[in-house]
C-alpha cells in the first residue's frame, strides 16, 4: 500500500511548509507535492460550512483513500514516503485515526511560542482578506463564538497553541521514541542541524539538505480604506466561492489578493500590550507541555516576538 511512512503533524505557523520544502530535496525521502492533504482531518466527506474561505478549503481536502494513497504512487523505491498536514496534532480524531491506519508512523512536531504563532495566524488571514477583526486581541476573545458557528480550525487562534493538551493525548498512542520535537527558533536559527537531527530520526542519511527556503511568509496589509473595500469583497468571495468552478475562483480572487498584498514593509508587530493580554491562556498548558516532555519552555512566559522568518 502507498501510504507515508511519517507525518509532520504541527502544528500551523510554525515553519512547517519551509520544512516540507527542505525535506523534499533529500533523495531518500518522498513528499507529494500536495502539501497539506488533510486526509485524517475526516472521516469521509469534510463538513461544508464554517467561516470566510472554509467551504473552499474543505474542497481541497483528499478525503479518500484511494486519492490520498494515490499521492504516493510515484515515490522511488526504497524511499521514505511523508506528508505535512500542521493540523493533525490539533485535531485528536485525526491523531487517533492516524494510530489506527499507522501505528508505527514516526510523527515530527514543530512548536512555536503559542501567543506569536497565534499572532502570525491571524496576520495570515487578515493579509488573506479573510479576518475582519482588527484588533488582534480581540480576535482571540472571538474564538469561543466562531467554533461554535463551526468556524475551521485555523480560526482557532488560541486552541491551537495548547500544546500541552495536544501531545498528551499524542503520547497515550505513540510511543516517545515515534515522535520528535522540534521548536521553531530551531530551524530558524540552526537549519542545517535542525534538518540533520529530522533525518536521523527518520533513518536517512544526514548532511545532504541544510537550507531552509523562505516558504509561506505573510506579506503586509496595511489598515486603509481601500484595502477595507478589497478585504470584504474577498470575505464576500470566500463565503459564495465554493459555488463556482475553481477556475472562476481563481479569476475573481487573483487580482483582488494582489492589490491587497501590493504594499511592500514589515508586518503588524505583536505589541507588548497585546502579548500581556494574550499570554493568559496559554500559562496553564504551557506548564503542562513542560510535565509531559521534561523540557522548558520558559522563554514563552516572557514579552518578546520571535523573528518571522519562515512560516
Amino acid at each position: 500500500m502507498a501510504l507515508p511512512d511519517f507525518l509532520v503533524i504541527g502544528v500551523p505557523k510554525a515553519g512547517t511548509t519551509a520544512l516540507h520544502a527542505a525535506l523534499v530535496r533529500h533523495p531518500a525521502l518522498f513528499l507529494p507535492s500536495v502539501k497539506e492533504p488533510k486526509f485524517f482531518l475526516s472521516q469521509g466527506l469534510p463538513p461544508a460550512r464554517g467561516g470566510p474561505g472554509d467551504a473552499q478549503t474543505y474542497q481541497e481536502h483528499v478525503w479518500r483513500r484511494a486519492d490520498y494513497e494515490a499521492l504516493f504512487d510515484a515515490a522511488p523505491a526504497g524511499t521514505l514516503k511523508g506528508e505535512v498536514t500542521p493540523f493533525y496534532l490539533y485535531d485528536l480524531d485525526a491523531q487517533n485515526r492516524i494510530r489506527r491506519l499507522l501505528p508505527k508512523a514516526r510523527i515530527i512536531v514543530m512548536l512555536r511560542n503559542p501567543v506569536d504563532r497565534a499572532h502570525s495566524n491571524w496576520t495570515h488571514l487578515w493579509a488573506a482578506g479573510l479576518e475582519s477583526e482588527r484588533d488582534f486581541v480581540r480576535a482571540c476573545a472571538l474564538e469561543r463564538e466562531r467554533r461554535d458557528a463551526g468556524w475551521a480550525q485555523f480560526w482557532h487562534y488560541v486552541s491551537l497553541g495548547l500544546y500541552g493538551e495536544q501531545l498528551s493525548h499524542l503520547f497515550t498512542l505513540f510511543s516517545r521514541d515515534q515522535v520528535l520535537l522540534l521548536r521553531y527558533r530551531d530551524l530558524r536559527d540552526s537549519p542545517a542541524a535542525t534538518l540533520d537531527r529530522v533525518c536521523e530520526f527518520l533513518g536517512v542519511e544526514t548532511g545532504l539538505v541544510d537550507l531552509v527556503p523562505a516558504e509561506n511568509v505573510t506579506p503586509f496589509v496595511a489598515d486603509t480604506p481601500v484595502n477595507s473595500v478589497l478585504r470584504a469583497a474577498l470575505r464576500t468571495g470566500g463565503r459564495i466561492g465554493h459555488h463556482f468552478p475553481v477556475p472562476a475562483r481563481r479569476t475573481f480572487r487573483g487580482p483582488l489578493l494582489t492589490a491587497l498584498q501590493r504594499q511592500k514593509g514589515g508586518r503588524p508587530k505583536l505589541t507588548a500590550e497585546q502579548h500581556r493580554a494574550v499570554l493568559p491562556y496559554f500559562v496553564d498548558d504551557i506548564a503542562r507541555l513542560e510535565e509531559i516532555t521534561g523540557l522548558s519552555y520558559v522563554d514563552w512566559l516572557t514579552v518578546g516576538l520571535e523573528p518571522e522568518i519562515i512560516d
